[in-house]
């Protein structure tokens, strides 16, 4: 079942079950894969977004609302901070499994292995290499510094 698939079944389920505040996180998440296709259908692609593209909004919409949540805390508001968390748990339902730190240095340590990067001027290579396999499972804005790093 694909991605799309099962966000579709999830919000029928929460219709069914009445389950207010789950409804409306899975109907940001429609809304937000639908703006995507429809810039697709801007540049020339009718079908809309692949799966990798619904993994990065995902992932995006996760960082945003964990963002939101620690903002929340700082200024006492709580309440706010735990729906933001609650959000995030939905969403994370769609997700694939995150990867450890160790799992993502071994996933670094082989791209750079296998595209044969040598210099910092491989990393574009490297780091595309990562997100065409590993979307969703990692936070690229801590595997780039590691990239950085090893190539340097």
């Amino acid at each position: 079942m694909t991605l799309r698939a099962r966000i579709s079944e999830a919000l029928k389920q929460a219709m069914k079950d009445k389950a207010a505040d789950r409804l409306s996180t899975l109907r940001l998440i429609n809304a937000a894969i639908k703006d995507k296709d429809i810039a697709a259908r801007a540049t020339g692609n009718d079908d809309g977004v692949a799966e990798d593209e619904v993994l990065a909004i995902l992932g995006k919409m996760a960082k945003q609302r964990l963002e939101s949540a620690r903002a929340y805390e700082e200024g006492g508001r709580l309440d706010l901070a735990e729906h933001e968390r609650a959000e995030i748990e939905v969403i994370e339902e769609f997700l694939p499994r995150q990867l450890t730190e160790e799992e993502a240095a071994a996933a670094v340590e082989k791209a750079i292995t296998d595209m044969g990067a040598d210099s910092i001027r491989d990393m574009g290579k490297v780091i595309g290499a990562l997100k065409s396999q590993y979307t969703g499972q990692m936070d690229f804005g801590k595997v780039g510094p590691m990239v950085k790093d090893r190539l340097s």
